[in-house]
């Protein structure tokens, strides 16, 4: 692994960018389509995309012939299902019941889920003191920018709750995924992540239609923010996401995870007028610092 150099640090601050408006985007898209419909269309995009680009630049899809080439199929199938199609259906039937704000907030608990597996899973991502502190520090920060008041905001209903363990569940994918994509065989950036949206497809699209049937009554605001989901979140936000894990490593990655419940919140506020709270700015200074400890060096703490 490289030690993440500014164009790293650039692509992690855009992923933070691009995941938090994906979930304002969802909820623009629940009020035409369904959740596993919305997921099926988002990686279907993306797959055209990707599929499209690695083809037109000679990568094409990783080969089925070689032992190496299977084994490498078989890790596109474990980010298809923990990067793609299970979390984008968790967090699409999750956001039915709890708000956008909600859903990008429990994808702070990646980082806390990536960094024990990665400990133990990972050769050279042991945990040390420093990642232990800055990571400590940043959870804080998670527990004042949900805070008691937030979680219990609605009434708690069944469905609720079960709609916050399916976000919670879908960090938990997440975490998986990101495992999964880190000890993948060496290959091409845009081939593996055609071929993990091209399975995610293969999946989603059967279900979508057998329990949601063909979508009507759609409008031109839910066509956009699909479409938006399609491109950017999922499409480029793949290609970025497995670069940076190549590159950097998991746990590097998850810092993303941090982000984006900041910027859910404040895309929340511009797009929807809500009020940005106090705990919300105290929250994202004690994140900041807890990245900044993890990553950067002070002395001779480690």
């Amino acid at each position: 692994m490289q030690k993440p150099g500014l164009f790293i640090w650039l692509l992690l601050l855009s992923l933070g960018v691009i995941w938090g408006g994906s979930f304002l985007a969802v909820s623009v898209g629940l009020e035409s389509f369904g959740p596993i419909t919305i997921a099926a269309i988002r990686v279907t995009i993306a797959a055209v995309i990707i599929l499209i680009a690695s083809y037109a630049l000679g990568h094409g899809l990783p080969t089925f012939k070689t032992p190496k080439g299977r084994r490498t199929w078989l890790h596109c199938l474990g980010m298809a299902l923990f990067s793609n199609a299970i979390p984008f259906v968790l967090l699409s039937w999750g956001q039915l019941n709890v708000s956008s704000g909600f859903a990008g907030i429990t994808m702070a608990v990646v980082p806390l889920l990536v960094l024990p597996l990665s400990h133990y899973l990972i050769p050279g991502a042991r945990m040390t003191r420093k990642k232990a502190l800055g990571f400590g520090i940043g959870f804080i920060g998670v527990i004042i920018l949900v805070g008691p008041a937030r979680i219990l905001q609605s009434g708690g209903s069944d469905v609720e709750n079960m709609a916050r363990i399916a976000c919670i569940t879908a960090s938990l994918c997440y975490a998986c995924g990101t495992i999964i994509t880190r000890l993948t065989p060496p290959g091409h950036v845009l081939a593996f992540s055609a071929a993990a949206l091209v399975l995610a497809s293969i999946i989603l699209i059967p279900l979508s239609l057998i329990l949601e049937g063909i979508p009507t009554d759609i409008t031109l605001k839910s066509a956009a923010g699909v479409a938006y989901l399609g491109i950017l979140p999922t499409a480029l936000a793949t290609v970025m996401l497995v670069h940076i894990v190549k590159t950097a490593g998991p746990p590097f990655l998850s810092l993303v995870n941090y982000q984006v419940p900041i910027w859910a919140v404040l895309i929340g506020a511009v797009a929807l007028n809500e009020a940005v709270q106090s705990q919300t700015v105290y929250a994202l200074g004690l994140i900041l610092l807890g990245l900044a400890i993890s990553q950067f060096k002070f002395g001779r703490f480690q």
